[in-house]
Formats: C-alpha cells, sequence, structure tokens
C-alpha cells in the first residue's frame, strides 16, 4: 500500500471534518463555563510574504498536543490564533511594489491560515483576531486613551535611531553595526516629539509579581535584568567657575567609591556641553562637536558594548569639583554613557570599575585605588595609592572582601558597610539623596509610519493635546492608492491634509491629528485579551468571559521574546488590572520556551545561508502527522535542534508501522491464546501502563521526544504479537492522538469507535494503573556509614530486614560489614540504604 497517499487521504478527510462541526470551538454555554478551563497561548506571528519555516510549528504543534490532551481530560479548552499583522516589514514591500500593504497582508495571511490548517492544528478558528483589523485595534487605541487619561502616554523630545533611505526612526534592535538592517544605509541620530508610555512607573511591581509566576528561571532573570533595579545615591558635582552654579548630577551604586572619582563623563547629547560651547567655557568646539557627530551615527546598543574600543574627547576648560576629596576632575565625553540612562552622566571611579578602568588607560587618566583586598596598614593611609600594583591590569572589583583605603572617614571599613556610610555622608551633606534607579527606559511609542494603528489624539491650538472620545474611536487609517515615503522623516500621513485638518473634540476649532502611528508591540501587548470575544464592539471581551478566561494557564513562545514582549503584555495587563478590567495582576500564570530549529548544516536557517526547510515541502512528501511528529520528536524541545530529513523518514516508518497494525486488532474475549498467551497478555498490560505514565508526564514537562520514544517502545511491543488486543489498540489510538490526531482519529474510528459519530477528539486519556508501573526488580544504592559502597538488584516490595542481608551477602560489599556491629540502619524505600557501623 502506497501509505504516504493513504495518509495525505485520511489529513484531507479529518481536516475537512473539524473544520465542517467546527470540532475545537469553545463551549461558551452556562454548562460549558463550569468546567474546569484551560488556556493554552503560542506567540501569533507576523504573517511575512514568506510564509511558515519549519521552525514556527515546534511551539505550535507542542501547545496543540498540551491542549488536545487537555481536552481529553475533560476540560473546556481555548486555544486560538490571529495575526500580528502592522509592521514596517510590509510598509517596505508596499512602497517597493506598490501593493497595499492592506492587500499584502490579507494574501499571506490567507496563505499562512492554510499552512495552519494543513498542519492540523487544533485551533478555534471562530476566535481568530488580525491586528489590522478596525475592528480590533478600536481597542488597541481606546486602551491607549486610558493610558493617556491616568498621565501614562505622553510626548517628549527623544534621540532617535534614523534611516535616511527607508526615512524612518529604526529600533535599536534594527541597526547592527551603525547602519539600518534593510538597507544598510548609515543610520543617524536625530532628536524627535515621541509619544512615550510611562512603563517605569510600573518598574518595581514588574519585578515583585515573578514571584507569583511560574517561569522558568531563565526568563524571570531576563525580565529582572532587563528592568535593571538597582540601589545607590545620586550625587550632585560641581562644576567650577560656572556662572549658573550649575552641578552635576550622577547616580551611583558605589558611593562608598567616592574618593575613587578621578573624571567625570557626560552624554555627548548632554544639554551641558551646548551651554558651555556658546559661552565659550569649552576651549577645543570642534572636537568636541566632530565627537558628537560621530556617536551619532551608533545606536544605543553599539555604544554601550562592553568589547567595543574606547572613545571620547576632554571638555577642555571645564571641570567639576569631587564632593568628597574636593579635587578638580576633568570631564569628558563620551559615547558609552547615554543621555536616555541616568542622568547623562558618570562619576568615573577607574580602580573599581572595568569599563572606566579601560578608558582610563586609554588616555592616561590618574587612577587612585580606595579598596583592597587586605586590611590598609597600621594609620589607615591616606596618600594617593596612584597605578597600585594590584590595578596594573584590571580593576579591583572584589566588594565582598574589599577594605576601604585613600578615603579619610571611610578607611578601614569594608567596602558593604562603606556603601552605607558614605550614602548617609551624602545625604548629611545636602550634597546628595539615596536613590534607587533603574535601567528600564519608558517605552519609546511613536512610528514615522504609515502601517500602524492611528494615535487618536488631536493638537488644538487652544486645548492643547485633545483625546478623541470613545465614540470617534476606531480611528481608522485613510485609503491610499500608494504608500511613500516624506523626506523629511515625518509620516506620510502628515502630507493627507484631509485626513489631518480635523476639529477639535473639546472646543470645536479647527486642529491636527496625530499622524504618528503605533509600534508593532501596540497589537500584541494585548491580544490574549481580544481572543476572549473578538466580535463584541461594546468592550474588548465581556467581563464574565474575562474573569472565566484569565489569566492564561500556559503561554509558550520563543526566548526572543521573552524580553520585550513579555514585559510590555506584562505592563498592559497591569494596567487594565488597576483600572478594573481584568481580574489578575500577570496575565500569564506559566510561560516556557522552546528551543529554535536549524538547517541541516547546524546553522540559522535563513534565504542567505539557502538551508531554509517549507513545511509544505514536507507535509506534501511524507504527510503533516509524521511533520508534526517529527517536530516533537526532533530534540529536547527547550533545547536548539538541528533538522534532519532522515529523521523526518524514520518517523514516517513509524507512522506506517502503527498504521499496520491494525491489521492484527481483534476483541479481548476474541483473541486466540496460541497467539497471545494470558501471561504475555499480562506483560503487554505491564508496557501499556508504563506507557499511559510516560506519555502523560512527559507531556506534561514537555519532553515530547521522549514521549514519542515511549510510544516507539509500546509499538514494538505490541508488533511482536501474533495477534493485538482491542483494548491495547485503543490505548495506543489515545496516546497517539496528540502527536498524529489524523491517523489516531482513522484508526480510532475503523476499529475502536462504537458509533460512526463517535470521535477521538473528546474521549476519556487514560489512566494508569500503579500496581502496573512498578518495576519487579529494583536497584538500590548502598551506602556504609556514608560512604558509597555499591549498589544491589531486589525485588521492588523488599522489606528493611531482607535488604540488610542482601547487602551481607553481597560478594563486593560485605567485606565492609564483616565481624562489625552495626549500629543504625537507614533505609530510603526504593532508593538508598546507609549501614552505619
Amino acid at each position: 500500500m502506497d501509505y504516504v497517499s493513504r495518509f495525505k487521504e485520511i489529513e484531507k478527510k479529518w481536516q475537512e471534518h473539524w473544520d465542517k462541526n467546527q470540532t475545537f470551538k469553545i463551549d461558551e454555554s452556562a454548562e460549558g463555563f463550569k468546567k474546569k478551563k484551560f488556556y493554552g497561548l503560542v506567540e501569533f506571528p507576523y504573517p511575512s510574504g514568506a510564509g511558515l519555516h519549519v521552525g514556527h510549528p515546534r511551539s505550535y504543534t507542542a501547545m496543540d498536543v498540551i491542549c488536545r490532551k487537555k481536552r481529553m481530560e475533560n476540560y473546556n479548552v481555548l486555544y486560538p490564533m490571529g495575526w500580528d499583522a502592522f509592521g514596517l516589514p510590509t510598509e517596505n514591500f508596499a512602497i517597493k511594489t506598490g501593493i497595499h500593504p492592506a492587500k499584502a497582508t490579507e494574501m499571506n495571511v490567507a496563505n499562512f491560515k492554510r499552512q495552519l490548517k494543513m498542519l492540523g492544528l487544533s485551533f478555534d478558528w471562530s476566535k481568530e483576531v488580525n491586528t489590522t483589523d478596525p475592528n480590533y485595534y478600536k481597542w488597541t487605541q481606546w486602551i491607549f486613551l486610558k493610558l493617556f487619561e491616568k498621565g501614562l502616554a505622553y510626548k517628549a523630545e527623544m534621540p532617535i535611531n534614523w534611516c535616511p533611505s527607508c526615512k524612518v526612526g529604526l529600533a535599536n534592535e534594527e541597526v547592527v553595526q551603525g547602519v539600518c538592517d534593510r538597507c544598510d544605509t548609515q543610520v543617524v541620530r536625530k532628536n524627535k516629539k515621541q509619544w512615550m508610555l510611562r512603563i517605569t512607573a510600573y518598574a518595581d511591581r514588574l519585578i515583585e509579581d515573578l514571584n507569583d509566576v511560574d517561569y522558568l528561571e531563565r526568563i524571570k532573570i531576563q525580565q529582572i535584568n532587563w528592568i535593571g533595579r538597582s540601589y545607590g545615591a545620586e550625587i550632585r558635582f560641581k562644576i567650577k567657575n560656572s556662572k549658573d552654579d550649575d552641578q552635576l548630577l550622577i547616580f551611583t551604586t558605589r558611593p562608598d567609591t567616592l574618593f575613587g572619582a578621578t573624571y567625570m563623563v557626560l552624554s555627548p547629547e548632554h544639554p551641558l556641553i551646548e551651554k558651555y560651547i556658546k559661552s565659550g567655557m569649552i576651549k577645543n568646539v570642534s572636537a568636541v562637536k566632530n565627537y558628537q557627530e560621530e556617536a551619532s551615527k551608533k545606536s544605543d546598543m553599539e555604544r554601550t558594548e562592553l568589547v567595543q574600543k574606547k572613545s571620547g574627547v576632554p571638555l577642555e576648560g571645564v571641570f567639576a569639583i569631587n564632593p568628597a576629596s574636593k579635587e578638580e576632575i576633568p570631564i569628558w565625553i563620551s559615547d558609552y554613557v547615554l543621555m536616555s540612562y541616568g542622568t547623562g552622566a558618570i562619576m568615573a571611579v577607574p580602580a573599581h570599575d572595568q569599563r572606566d578602568y579601560d578608558f582610563a588607560k586609554t588616555f592616561n587618566l590618574f587612577i587612585r585605588q580606595v579598596i583592597v583586598a587586605a586590611a590598609p596598614a597600621a594609620g589607615g593611609g591616606g596618600g594617593a595609592g596612584v597605578n597600585d600594583s594590584s590595578i596594573e591590569e584590571h580593576a579591583y572589583t572584589d566588594i565582598e572582601g574589599g577594605v576601604m583605603i585613600n578615603s579619610e572617614f571611610l578607611n578601614g571599613l569594608s567596602a558593604k558597610d562603606a556603601i552605607k556610610r558614605a550614602t548617609d555622608w551624602v545625604i548629611e551633606q545636602k550634597i546628595g539623596e539615596a536613590k534607587v534607579n533603574f535601567k528600564l527606559r519608558d517605552w519609546v511609542f511613536s512610528r514615522q509610519r504609515y502601517w500602524g494603528e492611528p494615535i487618536p489624539i488631536v493638537e488644538c491650538p487652544h486645548c492643547g493635546q485633545v483625546p478623541l472620545p470613545e465614540s470617534m474611536l476606531p480611528l481608522t487609517l485613510p485609503d491610499v492608492d500608494k504608500v511613500t515615503t516624506s523626506e523629511d522623516g515625518e509620516s506620510m500621513l502628515s502630507k493627507l491634509s484631509s485626513w489631518v485638518e480635523t476639529t477639535c473634540p473639546k472646543c470645536a476649532g479647527p486642529a491636527k491629528r496625530e499622524t504618528d502611528t503605533m509600534p508593532q508591540w501596540a497589537g500584541s501587548s494585548w491580544y490574549f485579551l481580544r481572543y476572549l470575544d473578538p466580535h463584541n464592539d461594546k468592550a474588548f471581551a465581556s467581563s464574565e468571559k474575562i474573569k472565566y478566561w484569565m489569566p492564561i494557564d500556559w503561554y509558550n513562545g520563543g526566548m526572543e521574546h521573552t524580553t520585550l514582549h513579555l514585559l510590555y503584555s506584562r505592563f498592559w495587563n497591569k494596567f487594565l488590572f488597576d483600572i478594573g478590567v481584568v481580574p489578575c495582576k500577570e496575565p500569564y500564570q506559566k510561560r516556557t520556551s522552546h528551543g529554535m530549529i536549524l538547517g541541516e548544516d547546524k546553522e540559522k536557517m535563513s534565504k542567505s545561508r539557502g538551508n531554509v526547510i517549507n513545511p509544505d515541502e514536507i507535509v506534501n512528501e511524507y504527510g503533516a502527522d509524521t511533520f508534526r511528529m517529527y517536530e516533537m520528536f526532533v530534540g529536547a524541545f527547550d533545547q536548539a535542534s538541528a533538522w534532519n530529513t532522515q529523521g523526518v523518514i524514520g518517523i514516517n516508518r513509524f507512522l506506517v508501522k502503527v498504521a499496520t497494525l491494525i491489521e492484527k486488532v481483534v476483541d479481548d474475549s476474541k483473541v486466540d491464546s496460541s497467539c497471545v498467551s494470558n501471561e504475555e497478555f499480562e506483560a503487554l498490560k505491564k508496557v501499556m501502563h508504563k506507557t499511559i505514565k510516560e506519555v502523560t508526564e512527559r507531556i506534561n514537562s514537555m519532553k515530547f521526544n521522549t514521549a514519542v520514544s515511549s510510544l516507539m517502545t509500546y509499538v514494538n511491543h505490541l508488533g511482536k504479537a501474533g495477534q493485538i488486543h482491542l483494548s491495547l489498540f485503543k490505548t495506543l489510538t489515545l496516546l497517539l492522538h496528540p502527536f498524529a490526531p489524523h491517523l489516531a482519529a482513522e484508526m480510532w474510528q475503523e476499529k475502536v469507535a462504537s458509533t460512526a459519530n463517535e470521535g477521538l477528539d473528546f474521549q476519556k486519556w487514560p489512566e494508569f494503573d500503579p500496581k502496573y508501573v512498578q518495576d519487579d526488580i529494583i536497584t538500590i544504592a548502598v551506602q556504609i556509614t556514608g560512604k558509597m559502597r555499591g549498589t544491589v538488584d531486589v525485588a521492588a516490595d523488599i522489606d528493611e530486614d531482607a535488604l540488610l542481608e542482601v547487602v551481607k551477602g553481597d560478594e563486593k560489599i560485605s567485606k565492609y560489614v564483616e565481624g562489625k556491629k552495626i549500629k543504625k540502619v537507614i533505609y530510603v524505600k526504593g532508593k538508598i540504604i546507609n549501614v552505619i557501623i
């Protein structure tokens, strides 16, 4: 038989059946809402023109396995899908080809949806959402207006990455080695008024509430590190000879090293630089301006790379006064200090910070050591300590074992104690205060693009920024024949006067619409809520459905989205919780992640490498069930795994083997004992129950590859039997169903179902009988007075006395106890025995 063709027929049949019967549509009846719920979520894709590659379905298939099993455990399961469809790639495509982004999106979505259905994924398509649908982004705009109403959305001038070719602002991630990652044009920095979201107001809660959720530890660490909470002090340094008594405000986590601050560094964008150029205080204006120009070409990410070559220019003629030592110290500018982080100024302590140390060595700046590893000599020391021998090659950064020197009232204190004493001193001297600082910056929420959600604000010359009333939402994008860029860097919307010119909702006078649009992050920050009630035009979801479904029980996605997307969506959910529209502080109760699927060359898949695998080709050649099961078998789910076509062929052979078993299936009462004896049947039942246990536990822990291995072992045992009991085969179809649902459904209907309409999808998940999963023989570790001396193989139900006799009689272990008095025996049943002599 041509099993590949047969598999295709089966898959087409069951996909049509699921579509026609809306099999996976959730039960939203009163009875349905009484059931236990399970909300399984995956990241909705950006529908690119390239379609799916084999990496995308790894997460989708994994959650599908989990959701199919949950349905069989009598959960009311929501497993939805949608499209994160706004974004720059589609706009660039529209500019290049003349195809409207809405049309391109429609075509791409249709292709993605075809591919997902081709894989037999059990999405509830009645819950489908699309971020570009005005009925969807009406509520994105509504949330923005609520943020604006609470003072969490505001406009501020910010330096942005600017691509002169694409004529658009770029995120840091879109700048690679100083050039635009789409067109390779040199990126520059320019200041522009941008809409911002005050995510920093939630910084503490975004850290603290991680204690209440079940996330992988590395995901929690990524969140905490990105937020970057640190405790320290803000300290003011006076500028020497400043007519306006100017001061530089710095934040430091190490106020104990204040006496070691031997120079200061400003961001090239610091406002005092322009002031001192104009006043004539800065003597090397040309060098300073040239450096500012060079710095403007780098992204924030490039500027803060630890490995980059240190660069900078002194502000000749401008000095600060160290408030502790009272010394004049030089002021430099360098691109590793960002105006958008902290205060845009740092005190540099080269003896105890590696970056400052490298900078000082590069420019031969003074280094004073103020911490040493051992206690200082009698008298506490007070000399300059220039270029101490312990810091000739690198900074001394050991805070745990450090003792203060060269620091007057701090001398002799441990570095830890000195941090508190120095902070108290700063406060006493009224030159600063204790401060909690965050690396997290407010979220830049503007994009100078057409293809994004319009921001529902008008600028009125009399009333200022005025939000549109809810009755005027959604504010839709104007129809255009062609999407273009503008030379001045503004969105093309700014050139559409018929759309821009409007009336103020407050005073009815002439006003102008905001012409920036929202970033792609906007629609993906709350999509999980719209899934609950996507056709509701009165609210983004009914309170009843939100209360029932939230929080999400299990969210799986790529590690690349466990920082910003996760942070932004948690922020939006917390805000919605605060205004009383969602019932939970955290949107995701559990967050896991999967590894990437690499090309057969073990490199990341990309068009340029020519190693992209198209799922259409795999499904066409081997079938959807083979594709699904291979994606789960390819390797440990949380690790990167290389695609292997031979592995695909192996899975296809396994499914053919499964399909042939049906020929040997007979009712239990009709099994010929000459084919399968009672003893053999009992042995097969033991394998069956062990398989049930293993597959259940391994799905729950996302060890899908070993779950498939357990199924393979079970099938091998069944294949050796002369006949196969129907009860054993029935269990196989139930366990196989989450992985290979088409074949399992067909086998169920053909051999197990009592009626033609008795489907497999909601059958009861099998449970193992504990008496069948206990191993008859187990291995016990043996310690003699705490030292490992060997192991013994014994019956699983052995008691302590009998086990001790086995230990005494063991050829290798007996010598350690022979002739000696046993004081005590500690037996951890089934694992280890410790004989104390």
